[in-house]
């Protein structure tokens, strides 16, 4: 299994951080096996492919959790764990943080709407205070049990109290102890550059790509120009593997065959080769009884 140098390490870096949206082992797999170091764990897309259902607060804590617990027994990438509002008050938050980080997170983002969330690309959102979300920051500062365990200060007050609101929110929540700010769905270069020259040097700065959302799309290299440390793509893999099975199905139902599909796709020995079977199996039978027969002394 490849080492992949820690979260703050990295962020501390001249390069920025790129971290593809995860839901479950098999992406965090496939994720390392491309040269990637961190995945976000979005709880958008596990409620799109666990449940069929959009991003409007419906996972619970213990979904994500268990969720988590797979992708860290499997993988030993960064994974970067969206906690959406901590799942309830402070006291949930600090539940949530000690359950998360035991699970194996590197990171924990919290963000300041309320119960129920959804997510910040979509419109109707509303805000708890900033000093509820201050004591929020707090509880999870005080309930995590490594240093190097991040937490992530998000606010969505851009599309509910206005871009200086979210940068007034934001500046409290780094003085509250934030180890990394996520100022959700800035709507032009502009805003994201002043977003930069605000915070750039004082705290890092995360960055969200969204096909078809509110904030202009950027390349990497774009938003490390302009001062950002960490760039998530939290839905990308659930839009390419949708328009995909879309692609799929339609073959399937107009064909009866995958074999016009089967360019596209990975054959038996394909999947298992990407899955290790063969290393797994020979791991299993050094472990055979039949090297380790009792001693006939």
């Amino acid at each position: 299994m490849t080492t992949h140098p820690p979260l703050r390490r990295l962020l501390a870096g001249p390069d920025i951080t790129v971290a593809p949206g995860i839901f479950d082992a098999l992406g965090a797999v496939m994720s390392a096996r491309a040269g990637f170091d961190a995945a976000y764990l979005s709880g958008a897309s596990i409620a799109y492919t666990r449940f069929g259902r959009p991003d409007i607060g419906l996972v619970s804590m213990s979904e994500v959790a268990q969720t988590l617990l797979v992708i860290t027994e499997r993988s030993d990438l960064n994974i970067i764990v969206d906690a959406d509002t901590g799942f309830g008050n402070a006291l949930n938050v600090m539940r949530t943080v000690r359950l998360f980080e035991t699970a194996g997170a590197a990171a924990i983002q919290l963000e300041d709407q309320t119960l129920p969330k959804r997510c910040g690309h979509l419109g109707g959102k509303t805000l708890v205070s900033p000093a509820e979300m201050i004591g929020k920051i707090r509880a999870a500062l005080d309930a995590r049990r490594k240093a190097e365990t991040m937490i992530i200060a998000r606010t969505d007050a851009i599309a509910v109290e206005g871009f200086d609101a979210a940068l007034e929110r934001a500046e409290r929540y780094a003085e509250a102890g934030a180890d990394m700010l996520f100022i959700e769905a800035p709507q032009s270069r502009e805003q994201m550059e002043t977003i930069a020259e605000r915070f750039r040097g004082r705290v890092p700065l995360m960055a969200n790509m969204v096909e078809g959302g509110r904030t202009p799309q950027k390349s990497a290299d774009e938003l490390q120009a302009i001062g950002y440390s960490l760039v998530i793509f939290p839905g990308g893999m659930v839009r390419a593997l949708a328009r995909t099975m879309q692609d799929y199905l339609q073959s399937l139902r107009a064909h009866g065959s995958n074999t016009p599909f089967q360019e596209r796709m990975l054959d038996f020995r394909g999947l298992n080769d990407l899955l290790g079977t063969e290393e797994m199996l020979a791991l299993g039978a050094a472990y055979d009884a039949a090297n380790f027969g009792e001693n006939d002394d």
